[in-house]
């Protein structure tokens, strides 16, 4: 009985150990001359720990009694890791949430504040990236934080060397890798060992040229549409051209090593999010980086613009310290620090309502398609993935299997349909 106490002992001393990510914020410490408050901020990124860092050191100039504590989890773990932290109370302060039914599932353990009377500044947001982070009777629990897009990245000297030019239709696209392949090049530097990119940034984001975007989207949520209609198969098929262009064992290719392959200049192009210029910046700059939208369907088409609602931001409503907390909500919700945020992580795209000047390049010519775009969100992000299996989960596994030509772009589809059972 004595070595079953001392395990259970020992079991809660790792658990509280694992936890201090999340509980370093619930803790105030004395530093200087007065009493520091020192809030804790979670996020799924761990790249964005020195940006984030300069763009709170502005806000602790301006309020140098708060200390805002930048503590990233890994993003495969982040959610777990949330939720368990939240239910034993040593959550974070601040929470980065993900839109829709993975965001409202930590409203729904209590642990969140609601926004709409303390920050009444929600009013002036769009709102459809307000409703990202609502529940169904129009209670916010975030703040809208940034928008990402998802296109292709390329290098220009590899594209001068063959004198290709940016493709705008998919066969155009096609034209182009073919000519790279022909030449010896690694075309993309595509893997798909992690399969979240698979669905979130090659069938939300080149996909939706072919499914039909945003009204597809909405038809898979009325239930008048399903999974294996023509069109949502015509997107995998065209998903599934593009396997002979990966590198040689694209399967054991993870997320971080696609990036470093096309960061360090080793791959001609890279199907990718917005999010990702301060890492290539990063690995090698940015001269040789050039970028384009979704490749169209046909010539004279409206580009489908996968423009996800993809964070925002949470408070935990047991806080030591509410009033220093509110003190930073008021501020993340400022034009003073969307304009920081934008600049220091470009490729995310701010949603508070100002006039703001992107200085990043790229940030500016992703920005510039949206006009000309009927602006879409992931495919199975809202509504059908609020319960297992997810269709987030689904639509990943099985254009991996489809790659690893376990499945065909039909039985794909179907793999998909079946798995949502629950919702249709």
């Amino acid at each position: 009985m004595e070595l079953v106490k001392r395990s259970i002992l020992t079991m809660l001393v790792l658990l509280l150990a694992g936890s201090m990510a999340f509980a370093g914020g619930q803790q105030g410490s004395s530093e200087g001359d007065g009493e520091k408050v020192k809030l804790v901020f979670t996020s799924w990124r761990t790249e964005d720990i020195e940006r984030m860092n300069r763009i709170n050191s502005q806000f602790t100039k301006e309020n140098p009694n708060i200390v805002i504590d930048f503590q990233p989890v890994k993003d495969t773990e982040y959610d777990a890791q949330l939720k368990q932290s939240l239910a034993a109370g040593v959550g974070a302060d601040i929470i980065f949430l993900r839109s829709y039914d993975s965001g409202y599932q930590i409203y729904k353990t209590d642990s969140l504040m609601e926004l709409n009377s303390m920050l009444p500044e929600l009013k002036d947001f769009p709102s459809a990236a307000v409703a990202a982070w609502a529940t169904p009777d129009k209670v916010s629990y975030a703040i809208p934080a940034a928008g990402v897009v998802h296109g292709v990245y390329y290098r220009k000297s590899i594209f001068d060397k063959y004198g290709l030019k940016v493709p705008a239709t998919w066969d155009e696209f096609m034209t182009v890798c073919e000519t790279l392949k022909a030449g010896g090049e690694t075309v993309f530097a595509q893997g798909t060992k992690d399969n979240w990119m698979l669905y979130e940034v090659m069938y939300s984001g080149l996909g939706a040229n072919f499914y039909g975007g945003e009204e597809a989207r909405q038809a898979l949520m009325n239930k008048t549409a399903r999974f294996t209609d023509d069109n949502f198969v015509l997107a995998m098929e065209k998903m599934k051209e593009l396997q002979p262009y990966f590198p040689e064992r694209f399967e054991g290719i993870d997320y971080v090593t696609m990036q470093q392959i096309f960061g360090t200049g080793n791959a001609a192009m890279f199907m990718g999010g917005s999010w990702e210029i301060g890492i290539f910046e990063d690995l090698g700059g940015l001269d040789d980086v050039g970028y384009f939208a979704p490749p169209l369907a046909e010539k004279g088409d409206t580009l489908q613009y996968c423009f996800h609602v993809d964070a925002g931001i949470g408070f935990n409503k047991n806080t030591k310290y509410p009033e220093e907390l509110k003190t930073y909500m008021k501020w993340l919700a400022s034009s003073e620090y969307a304009q920081l945020y934008m600049n220091e992580l470009p490729g995310f795209f701010s949603y508070t309502p100002g006039s703001y000047t992107l200085s990043n390049d790229l940030a500016k010519q992703m920005q510039s398609y949206v006009a000309k775009s009927v602006p879409t969100v992931r495919t199975v992000w809202e509504k059908l993935s609020a319960q297992a299996p997810s269709g987030n989960e689904l639509v990943g596994e099985a254009i991996q299997m489809m790659y690893a030509n376990e499945l065909t772009p039909e039985e794909a589809c179907k793999f998909v349909d079946d798995g949502l059972s629950w919702y249709y």
